[in-house]
């Protein structure tokens, strides 16, 4: 994907842009692939890849939520800032956390966040469900992209949604995992609202975005240990 081909495919998903913007995403490209070097953040690092494959990935959760209706939004397994910084530098209004287990990682999401001059960034190296213990319904939106299986998703995501907030999750092929996740979704207070399937910008990379609404709020008691919720998942007995 060359750049302009990723300003013609985010005018698609309604996404207005102000050339800073796009300077801002450079810098992120250059200081990326430079940091890379030394610690391991992403497998691509090919400037067109990245632009398809990390930028515009990113930026096509719009495709089920308005962006400009959200207040705070938590990006877990954030990862090298995908889609988390992606989506701050685009709606700056967003008062973002970014969390992630791997202190390597959240170092340099702390450096580029300073690098690119994002303000209202909040870093957190941690583990989700020990972050979920004290933020409890607290999130506008979570999103997750790529992250760990959906019915564990689900349970380590969902306590940290405000009542009526939502949990967009950002999969590749997921039907089985939809199937699997039902339970789930539903005993701990939410509903699946809509759910998009396409391939990203006309190649053969499928793309699913779950897009689930929290219906009340979570208990503290309901919290289980990541052990537990790997070992017995909710789902049907």
């Amino acid at each position: 994907m060359t750049k302009e081909e990723f300003m013609a495919a985010i005018s698609e998903l309604n996404i207005s842009y102000e050339p800073t913007m796009l300077t801002k995403l450079a810098i992120y490209y250059q200081e990326l692939v430079k940091y890379n070097e030394n610690v391991n953040l992403t497998a691509i690092t090919e400037e067109g890849e990245v632009y398809l494959k990390h930028f515009y990935d990113s930026l096509t959760i719009t495709k089920v939520i308005d962006l400009n209706k959200v207040n705070n939004l938590l990006d877990i397994g954030s990862g090298a800032g995908f889609p988390g910084v992606v989506l701050k530098i685009f709606f700056p209004h967003l008062k973002l956390t970014l969390i992630d287990s791997n202190n390597k990682k959240t170092t340099f999401l702390k450096y580029i966040t300073e690098k690119l001059e994002l303000s209202d960034v909040q870093i957190i190296n941690d583990r989700v469900e020990n972050y979920a213990k004290n933020n409890l319904n607290k999130y506008d939106l979570v999103v997750a992209r790529a992250v760990t299986n959906l019915n564990v998703l689900v349970e380590l995501s969902l306590p940290l949604v405000k009542k009526d907030g939502f949990l967009v999750a950002m999969k590749g092929r997921a039907s089985e995992e939809l199937k699997q996740s039902e339970y789930a979704i539903t005993t701990l207070g939410a509903e699946i609202i809509q759910k998009e399937i396409f391939n990203l910008n006309h190649t053969e990379n499928m793309r699913t975005l779950i897009k689930m609404q929290k219906k009340r709020e979570t208990l503290i008691s309901e919290l289980r240990s990541y052990d537990k919720i790997i070992k017995k998942p909710l789902q049907k007995k």
